[in-house]
């Protein structure tokens, strides 16, 4: 364990999965921090991580960490982005990066203020299959790509008391769900220049079902469905002049996927072999970034995180979505 020394912020669900990778990756959980001690302490026994913090101040101001995952609900990511940030410690936020453009915009320029990595876990874009895919892209084997078609669609919870249903943490099935295939679509092609959008408003006001399209440069097009509480394919397809990508499901995991000539040909059919769920090549990557001494991921930039929570913003005015307490 000669990398960095990982503190994890949030211990919840989404932290296990991701502390589960990094240990098969053999990557150094020095620290764990909540608000809870017995959650903490659990998490801690669990994973044989050395120290526990009861709060987020103490975790951040802890010198023998150089990383901090933070993994609460997307409403406190800012503040506690910033607060590690202030703490000279580099930060990996869970996605959605922020609730907000605005608040996205805050932590991009503390980042600069401090000259630390700031990134958003947006772990599907390192996964080896997404990497393939791009240098598909890159080297032309698709032609013209005319288009992406990717949805996110999980039934989750109907009970208006669930996370994913309440606005005061940023509930809704965009932010958790449909920040996939839009970040998909940003991937492959680049800023949209035109949104439109629909979306089916749940009982409590958050979005429970959202389609977007979005024009991109050239007059591409890319098409997005996200959903709480119906459960689809949860495929995704690159189209090209030449050939076209089908990604398997579960797209946004590791996963495989074949390029194929409009005729039917195969080119080629990829399988991943990845341990763990992959969560630990975003790790990895933010480890070598660190190491060569770069303050920004060169697979998702954080001008194009925040760039992509400002398309959020934009296709939840579409809907009439709003955060309490947020302009």
């Amino acid at each position: 364990m000669n990398g960095l020394r990982w503190g994890i912020l949030g211990p919840g669900g989404i932290a296990r999965a991701f502390t589960r990778d990094l240990r098969l990756a053999g990557l150094d959980v020095a620290a764990v921090g909540s608000r809870r001690a017995e959650v903490a302490t659990a998490f801690a026994e669990e994973f044989g991580v050395a120290r526990v913090h009861t709060s987020y101040d103490d975790l951040v101001a802890d010198p023998d960490i150089d990383i901090v995952y933070i993994a609460t609900p997307h409403p406190f990511h800012a503040e506690q982005a910033i607060l590690a940030l202030r703490h000279g410690k580099h930060v990996l936020v869970e996605k959605p990066f922020t609730l907000t453009g605005a608040q996205a915009r805050a932590v991009r320029e503390v980042a600069r203020e401090t000259g630390l990595l700031a990134m958003e876990a947006m772990w599907t874009r390192y996964l080896p299959h997404m990497e393939r895919i791009r240098a598909l892209v890159s080297d032309g084997a698709l032609g013209d790509v005319r288009a992406v078609l990717a949805d996110h669609t999980q039934r989750i919870s109907s009970d208006p008391l669930h996370r994913l249903n309440n606005l005061e943490l940023g509930g809704g099935s965009l932010l958790d769900l449909g920040i996939y295939p839009i970040s998909f679509a940003w991937d492959i092609l680049g800023a949209p220049t035109a949104v439109s959008a629909a979306a089916r408003i749940g009982e409590t006001g958050a979005d429970v079902e959202v389609a977007t399209i979005m024009t991109h440069a050239g007059g591409a097009l890319s098409t997005s469905l996200s959903a709480s509480q119906s459960a689809g394919p949860n495929v995704a397809h690159v189209v090209g002049t030449e050939a076209r990508i089908d990604i398997d499901r579960v797209w946004y995991n590791a996963s495989s996927f074949r390029l194929t000539r409009p005729d039917g040909t195969v080119l080629e059919d990829y399988v991943s072999q990845v341990d763990g769920r992959g969560m630990q090549y975003q790790a990895l990557a933010a480890e070598r970034l660190v190491a060569a001494g770069a303050t920004d991921s060169d697979v998702l930039p954080l001008d194009e995180t925040v760039a992509i929570m400002e398309n959020l913003d934009e296709i939840r005015t579409i809907v009439g979505v709003d955060y309490p307490g947020q302009e």
